[in-house]
């Protein structure tokens, strides 16, 4: 899936950030993760022929090594490649446990589209390559790092800690968080939850622009438009055609905008961003975070299509089938329609919309069904933002201060999806927290030669562990 990383093309598009931050110190290399890092990108955990059991297998050995009992690790899973990682650092019970979740499935890579062995990891000019390295394994080991030390130094939080690392995020018929909440809740229930796979820090070459948390993102329906005909022979055409039909609804919806919405998460990002950039497009972040949002500004930041997505539900054609043989009249068209719905929007009233701007009867609108592992069905539901709280964003300003300077923290909403929306769905509010810094225009996730800065990760691993402790501990 997509992790989120899209709204690093928010920057990517920004010219003249008056803003510079330094880092305070030089974080040193630290080996153990570097070790980690390199074992689990060595471990190829692709669906189509990669194994997730065996990195959580991996990871397990670690844990269990460094002092974690076997009744507190676990390794689980529907089949025998989907299996998942979870283990737990016990607390004092005064404040109830805190959940870390990352997923050590990647996307798949060919060896011919890279310059490197996507499979092998490779340290070159600074950068780490290889699959997994940006989407996210950097994320597992951090998260593995850190437990392993935090346990080393018998370090007791005053609420239980605890990791999952688990399959089939980027896709797969087994996701490994929807399993584990409906086959084993009780280890991983907390008051909330902390994604790796969100929330991503921005730079721009030695310039830290802005801190992240991932407090909301959009949800995911596909709908099916469907136009069905009795055909015939195509020497006798008709303009009661099935594809012509289709193609009316879709330049229909083409020409259709879902009205604007603004949340506290969205209000807060372009409140916060504006301050680092310039001109009219600070005055319109400006402008369309206050209640209600000025309509012109709105209209602007719409020609951006990053923007525009922050501002409303979207519905984009994404598939086309249609016809049955060249010569003769089509009995079926078809179209996939993607739409990734503004959090707290219910997608039936997005349904209906659709349906009504499109106004044809001969045009069927239904949702594509999602399936769970077990089989069942998975429904489309709203998703709320979780609620920003005093405790996260406290610690989050201190720990990216002690690390970084007076750096500004945003609220995001992201437009992509991640296992965020199963655990908000479940009751766990989820805050995307990526914990390292990616280069603003320097997306590889899913993409060829993937990297990330090898100084970056290991100032994740240091920042991840002062986080951990500061939620972990109650001043």
């Amino acid at each position: 899936m997509s992790r989120g990383k899209l709204c690093l093309l928010l920057t990517a598009i920004i010219a003249g950030i008056p803003f510079a931050v330094l880092a305070q110190q030089q974080v040193p290399p630290n080996p153990l993760a570097r070790e980690i890092f390199k074992q689990l990108i060595e471990i190829n955990t692709t669906d189509s022929v990669g194994n997730v059991t065996t990195a959580a297998d991996a990871m397990a050995v670690r844990l269990r090594v460094a002092g974690f009992p076997e009744k507190d690790v676990l390794v689980a899973g529907p089949t025998d490649r989907k299996k998942n990682l979870v283990a737990r650092i016990h607390g004092s019970g005064k404040r109830k446990p805190l959940l870390f979740i990352g997923h050590l499935d990647v996307v798949e890579a060919r060896r011919d589209d890279w310059t490197t062995d996507p499979f092998q990891f490779v340290e070159k000019d600074g950068y780490f390559y290889g699959r997994g390295t940006e989407d996210m394994k950097e994320g597992d080991a951090i998260l593995v790092t850190n437990f392993i030390r935090l346990k080393k130094e018998n370090f007791t939080p005053d609420r239980d800690l605890i990791l999952a690392l688990t399959a089939d995020e980027e896709g797969g018929d087994y996701n490994g968080v929807d399993w584990l909440l409906k086959n084993h809740r009780d280890v991983i229930d907390a008051e909330y939850c902390i994604n790796l796979d969100g929330g991503e820090f921005e730079k721009r070459g030695e310039q830290r622009l802005r801190a992240a948390i991932q407090a909301s993102e959009k949800v995911y329906v596909d709908f099916q438009l469907e136009s069905l005909n009795p055909g015939g022979h195509s020497s006798v055409p008709s303009s009661d055609n099935a594809i012509y039909h289709l193609a009316a609804a879709l330049n229909r919806l083409q020409s259709f905008s879902f009205p604007t919405q603004v949340s506290e998460i969205t209000r807060n990002y372009f409140a916060r961003t504006a301050d680092l950039v310039t001109g009219q497009t600070a005055s319109d972040f400006r402008a369309v975070a206050k209640q209600p949002p000025d309509a012109k500004a709105v209209a602007r930041l719409s020609t951006v299509p990053y923007y525009n997505a922050l501002l409303r539900t979207t519905c984009v054609a994404t598939m086309l089938s249609g016809g049955h043989a060249p010569n003769a009249l089509p009995q079926t068209a078809r179209a996939n329609v993607n739409c990734r719905i503004f959090p707290g929007e219910n997608p039936e009233q997005v349904r209906a919309t659709l349906q009504r701007v499109i106004a044809d009867p001969k045009v069927t609108i239904t949702p594509v069904p999602v399936h769970a592992a077990d089989g069942s069905l998975v429904p489309a539901v709203a998703v709320p933002p979780s609620p920003l709280t005093p405790e996260l964003t406290t610690a989050m300003d201190r720990t990216v201060s002690a690390m970084w300077g007076p750096l500004p923290v945003v609220a995001t909403m992201s437009t992509g999806a991640t296992d965020g929306k199963i655990t908000r769905i479940a009751g766990i509010p989820t805050y995307g927290i990526a914990c390292l810094f990616f280069e603003v225009g320097d997306n590889r996730a899913h993409g060829k030669d993937e990297r990330i800065g090898v100084q970056d990760f290991y100032e994740g691993v240091e920042f991840a562990y002062k986080l951990i402790r500061s939620l972990a501990t109650q001043s």
